[in-house]
């Protein structure tokens, strides 16, 4: 191979990463096999683990799917996991990737009519702590009866709108012309320090809505996938659910908002970023510009998004159907009723999604390595062998932790599954099992927190394109979730010890 072809490979492989990446990846993959050769397979499991968490942690310099991909394929390669145990940790979560693939073009389709609204909003409200409230509970509020991943794709429509409105001004163009809002070079000089700071600002927004969806998620049967699986197991009705969880869901909730008042005052983690006059300037001249060039017919778009977003509401309220199938009535009604027929402007709104889909395929692919390596195995037999109340407190303990590194809902099923044996074989009770079962949907869910690992939403924001826009890193991620991982979890863990 001449010189030339192999700088050319070299250049190629994982694009513009830096090289210390490239070569880390490489090392990475030269490593595992011998690990898995020579110090066995469960080691080498929680050494893949470590790895992929690593290719999430540098989403800015590659995406992870890529270097994830790589380090699955190998798995299946070295007989960590098989291709058929993905294919069916993918099947079990097919209404997920039904969701992210629907429902995330659905809100496109909305999105006049979105930031339409929270541009009032936006504008209207001028307090900082009050407008993070805002953005926290109505999250909140929106996940206990949607989905998690349906009210963070608003969020991201919302603020990836935003910022492609003050970027464009920012960088001298008028608000009808096309620009690329990923390019700071045209951006003029005196707008620079602006910029920043809304990038800040749009960051506290985005993570404070994030954490919101948690927050509302663990209250109902239908925030999170893994409460309807729980759900099933004790025999749990909506209302049931809901009071069953309130002596620590209840709590968690107060206090975390609370904690978003606390942080915005305080401006401590990275919070506490205002809206500079000159962006809100832009803004509001932006929607003066759109009120007045508004004709009869853009009118009627808004009035059928509006009315799609009712429905949607509705739909999802109700549960008439899987979110997906929801979503892709959404984008059949917003399309229809709004004269969008062309086949290019239609598959423009899946842009965003499938490569996050693709992304959780792959994470599918790790989840199945700790199934068949069985890496929880220690974790789940020392916590099954406690009894009393110092049990409860430590499958709460135990779900969050592997929650952060896991995906929570593997983590509910492995564990609820376990614990409905030990009903059905006589260990424990049934009021031991509703206690247990508790602290499950509790762990998996608040503990979470802590890193976009464990919650498919947050994921699914760092992986998303306005991550990079405002300049949202995994490890940046992790600190601005700090504060909310401490204060909900200590607040769950006192909650299910004294409450329960």
């Amino acid at each position: 191979m001449t010189q030339t072809m192999r700088k050319a490979f070299i250049e190629n492989f994982l694009g513009r990463s830096p090289d210390w990446f490239k070569l880390t990846i490489i090392g990475f993959l030269l490593l595992n096999p011998i690990v898995a050769f020579t110090m066995g397979t469960f080691v080498a499991g929680w050494l893949l683990i470590a790895e992929f968490i690593f290719c999430l942690a540098m989403a800015l310099k590659c995406y992870p799917l890529q270097p994830g991909g790589l380090l699955a394929i190998e798995a299946v390669v070295i007989g960590l996991t098989t291709s058929e145990a993905i294919y069916v940790e993918t099947v079990k979560n097919f209404p997920v990737i039904m969701l992210l693939m629907f429902m995330v073009a659905g809100i496109y389709f909305l999105k006049e009519m979105l930031l339409f609204t929270f541009t009032k909003i936006l504008l209207g409200v001028r307090s900082k702590v009050v407008l993070s409230f805002l953005f926290c509970a109505v999250a909140a509020v929106l996940s206990a009866f949607l989905d998690a991943l349906t009210v963070t794709a608003v969020v991201i429509t919302v603020a990836e709108g935003f910022y492609g409105v003050y970027h464009k001004v920012a960088s001298g163009y008028g608000y009808e012309q096309d620009h690329d809002q990923a390019d700071d070079d045209e951006v003029n000089e005196l707008h620079r320090k602006d910029l920043d700071q809304f990038r800040a600002f749009l960051r506290n927004l985005v993570v404070h809505a994030a954490v919101g969806t948690a927050l509302g998620g663990v209250t109902t049967l239908v925030g999170e996938p893994q409460n309807l699986l729980i759900a099933k197991e004790a025999g749990w009705e909506f209302i049931e659910f809901f009071l069953q969880m309130a002596p620590v869901t209840m709590p968690v909730l107060i206090i975390g908002l609370l904690t978003c008042v606390s942080l915005e005052a305080l401006g401590w983690f990275g919070y506490g970023a205002q809206l500079r006059p000159a962006v809100r300037e832009v803004l509001n001249d932006y929607d003066r510009f759109e009120s007045a060039r508004r004709t009869t017919r853009q009118k009627a778009i808004m009035l059928v998004q509006a009315a799609c977003a009712v429905l949607l509401v509705i739909a999802l309220g109700l549960h008439l159907a899987e979110v997906g199938v929801i979503g892709l009535m959404i984008i059949v009604l917003a399309t229809a009723f709004n004269g969008v027929t062309e086949e290019h402007r239609i598959g423009h709104a899946f842009e965003e999604a499938l490569p996050f889909t693709s992304l959780l395929v792959v994470f599918f692919a790790i989840v199945a390595v700790i199934h068949d390596q069985h890496l929880f195995s220690p974790v789940t037999d020392y916590v099954l062998a406690l009894e009393g109340s110092a049990r409860t407190a430590m499958f709460y303990v135990a779900n969050g932790v592997l929650s952060m590194i896991s995906d929570n809902v593997f983590v509910a099923t492995v564990y609820i599954s376990e614990v409905k044996n030990a009903l059905l074989n006589g260990e424990i009770t049934v009021e031991e099992f509703n206690l247990l079962a508790v602290a499950i949907n509790t762990g998996t869910n608040i503990p979470s927190v802590a890193t976009p690992n464990g919650q498919a939403a947050f994921l699914f924001l760092l992986t998303s394109a306005l991550a990079p826009l405002i300049r949202l890193s995994y490890g940046r991620m992790v600190l601005m979730a700090a504060p909310y991982t401490i204060t909900m979890s200590i607040t769950g863990f006192l909650a299910v010890v004294y409450l329960l």
